[in-house]
């Protein structure tokens, strides 16, 4: 899976369009958003065939700016602060956060300037929270 970083131009039928052209070509958005930025929205989405994403978008004038690696991260939704913790992690080996949302399958989905550090990270949140029912904050 990647993120694929799309700029739609801010006017009604854009982000039709693009779900047009990825269903078209079954590729299926397993998450994401847009957000609107002035005359342009950046829309950041989970896919897994990111270079025919870019390619068939581009094909239509819709501009991919970026593909990226992202980390899968699964949190404990029965402990609160589980987010806050998992990004501190990241900070504090010094992995700054660019696009976070959350997937289908209710997962973390973040875009890192430091892919390999935060995937580090990520291994290691997983071996501590996996299955460990006796943490209290």
């Amino acid at each position: 899976m990647k993120n694929i970083e799309i700029l739609l131009e801010n006017k009604c039928g854009q982000l039709a369009l693009m779900g047009k052209i990825l269903g078209q070509n079954k590729i299926s958005l397993e998450g994401g958003g847009v957000f609107q930025n002035g005359n342009f929205s950046i829309a950041n989405f989970l896919v897994e065939e990111a270079e025919k994403a870019k390619t068939e978008l581009e094909k239509v004038g819709i501009k991919v700016t970026k593909i990226s690696n992202v980390i899968i991260q699964k949190l404990r939704q029965d402990i609160p602060g589980q987010l806050g913790m998992f990004c501190k992690e990241l900070a504090d080996e010094n992995v700054n956060i660019l696009t976070q949302y959350s997937d289908h399958d209710n997962q973390l989905i973040v875009v890192v300037d430091e892919y390999e550090k935060a995937k580090k990270v990520s291994d290691k949140w997983m071996k501590t929270w996996t299955n460990n029912d006796d943490y209290v904050i």
